[in-house]
């Protein structure tokens, strides 16, 4: 019997709520994300400081009928606006 092993992504996925796209962040702007998440913890989403944060788009490949992420371009997004997600 075989055993399978989880493959771990470089990327992690987020969701913007305001534009309603999923988002990949690598590692190091991940690690950003969240000491920006951690240090404004409990303080309301009007009074949060802002934090540009680079990602890619994630877009529908019509061949695999699934998602996959865009690396022609990079975006900015808002810290604030983005939320973890998990991908299946």
């Amino acid at each position: 019997m075989t055993i399978l092993r989880t493959i771990k992504s470089d990327y992690e996925f987020f969701h913007h709520e305001s534009l309603d796209i999923f988002v990949a962040l690598d590692s190091e702007t991940r690690k950003t994300l969240s000491t920006y998440w951690k240090a404004n913890k409990g303080k309301q989403k009007g009074m949060l400081p802002k934090l540009k944060i680079t990602g890619y788009k994630l877009v529908f490949d019509e061949e695999f009928q699934s998602l996959k992420i865009d690396f022609t371009e990079t975006f900015e997004f808002e810290a604030k606006d983005l939320h973890q997600t998990k991908l299946k």
